[in-house]
């Protein structure tokens, strides 16, 4: 089906571009019939517009905060301080927890091990400084440390030098503990990555204890999972044995929003962390989709057609107080906060023809539109409001030239520069606590999974292989 007609028991738009994802949903069945039959809707894609300038890569490395010198760095395998049989184990999960944490940092340029020499310390006093700063490592820091297994605990020394400095060179010393499983290594190893990070990295806490949160459908329904960061620890979340998209974490981890499909039709349902169950939020009426949190907590936004066409809607955290922010012709979906001002929505409109990106006030106030040709949705604002990311369909139309691609665009200046080039439909971006990194959708490897990157769109990953995994969104911190 190449267009789609939305419908509900008062109304029915026709949509003039082809169905599939629009502004974070991918939703089959969207919209409720009276006679409890669904048809195909929903609305999605990728795009944008304005020129790119010359010096995009430049001025994308500087304002994701990329184009500093990085600093090189050198990550020892740890040594074992006891013989305990979990040891080599837990120390092969923590050594490469913690360089492949480092190396994703982008802020380090990580010395190969080929260059380390044979004698690795363990503890300061075996520290050969000659050995680390001069030729082949040449290193400025060197991370090391020691691991051992006593009963049921493990117990890591970690150390950063400052090799340069022979007169002064620690810059930094832990001691952690946790449970001795690969688990308890692998989250030992984050912390002190983290640590390394936010002294090297101009104070911004690091992501290594950070999560994702998706949709996978490996369970025979497109449920709500959770990862780490770098892809591992996938579990699910829900087991509603329907269809579940567009998760959104609140800002302090506890609750979870998302859509769901139950008898009554598409309605915003609400997951606690603590509790690991869903919760009570009030229902609506209408199709309701793409919630979204303020960076506050206090707000929720979401697309709702309660009165009529999809419009885009704010309440209190609760449910409460609900209230429309859009009136025009839509539909309107999508939306997404400013993560640093909490005073500005990006949203996703239809009012014009093909799908794209619009701004307002978080009241509703002072409409722009933001991008002008070509297919435009799944905006996602930068933990330091300067930037939007989206998935643009650039040259729209039969037989166009190029595909759905991440790109981002300064809001200030209307620059933008591409991300992705090419490599399958690329969507649904979603920015690290840290502001380096985005993770995204893509089906570049034959089915759709998710994918990583820096903020200057180096360094991509795939973190999910099992299934189709769509819809990704990062936790806050």
């Amino acid at each position: 089906m190449s267009y789609s007609h939305l419908k509900s028991s008062t109304y029915r738009t026709t949509i003039p571009f082809p169905i599939s994802t629009f502004a974070g949903e991918m939703v089959s069945n969207l919209f409720h019939s009276p006679v409890h039959r669904f048809r195909c809707t929903l609305l999605l894609g990728l795009t944008f517009f304005i020129a790119l300038p010359c010096f995009a890569q430049d001025w994308i490395r500087t304002g994701t905060g990329l184009g500093v010198e990085k600093v090189r760095l050198a990550a020892s395998d740890f040594k074992a301080t006891t013989q305990d049989p979990k040891n080599a184990d837990l120390l092969k999960a923590f050594n490469d927890t913690l360089w492949n944490d480092l190396d994703n940092a982008g802020i380090f340029d990580m010395v190969s091990k080929s260059f380390y020499p044979l004698q690795v310390p363990g503890n300061p006093s075996e520290v050969r400084f000659e050995a680390w700063n001069g030729p082949p490592p040449n290193a400025s820091m060197l991370a090391f440390g020691d691991l051992g297994v006593t009963a049921n605990n493990v117990l890591v020394h970690g150390w950063l030098y400052d090799v340069k400095n022979t007169a002064s060179p620690q810059v930094l010393g832990k001691q952690y503990t946790d449970s001795a499983t690969t688990e308890g290594a692998r989250l030992i190893a984050h912390r002190f990555a983290n640590e390394i990070i936010f002294r090297l990295g101009g104070g911004v806490a690091g992501i290594c204890e950070s999560k994702i949160y998706f949709v996978s459908d490996r369970s025979g329904h497109k449920e709500i999972w959770e990862m780490d960061y770098d892809g591992s620890n996938q579990h699910q979340l829900t087991h509603l044995g329907t269809i579940s998209l567009s998760p959104r974490i609140s800002p302090d981890g506890s609750r979870l929003a998302f859509s769901s499909l139950n008898k009554s039709g598409w309605d915003i349902m609400m997951y606690s962390t603590e509790l690991s169950r869903t919760v009570s939020f009030p229902r609506f009426g209408g199709t309701n989709l793409s919630p979204t949190w303020s960076p506050d907590g206090t707000r929720v936004a979401f697309s709702s057609s309660r009165a009529g066409e999809p419009n885009i809607f704010i309440a209190d955290a609760s449910g409460g107080n609900s209230r429309r922010l859009t009136t025009d012709r839509g539909p309107d979906v999508g939306p997404t906060f400013n993560r640093k001002t909490g005073s500005q929505i990006a949203f996703v409109s239809g009012r014009t023809g093909l799908p794209q990106i619009y701004t307002m006030e978080a009241d509703g106030t002072n409409v722009q539109r933001v991008t002008d040709q070509g297919y435009a949705v799944s905006p996602s604002w930068s933990p330091n409001g300067q930037f939007l990311s989206f998935s643009w369909f650039r040259k729209y139309g039969a037989g166009a030239p190029g595909a759905n691609d991440i790109y981002l665009m300064d809001i200030a200046s209307k620059q933008w520069v591409q991300l992705t080039h090419d490599g399958g439909r690329n969507d649904f971006p979603s920015w690290s606590p840290d502001g380096r990194h985005i993770v995204f959708q893509s089906s570049r490897s034959g089915t759709e999974q998710i994918w990583s990157m820096l903020a200057d769109g180096t360094k991509v990953q795939q973190l999910t292989f099992s299934g189709r995994n769509s819809q990704p969104n990062w936790s806050w911190k």
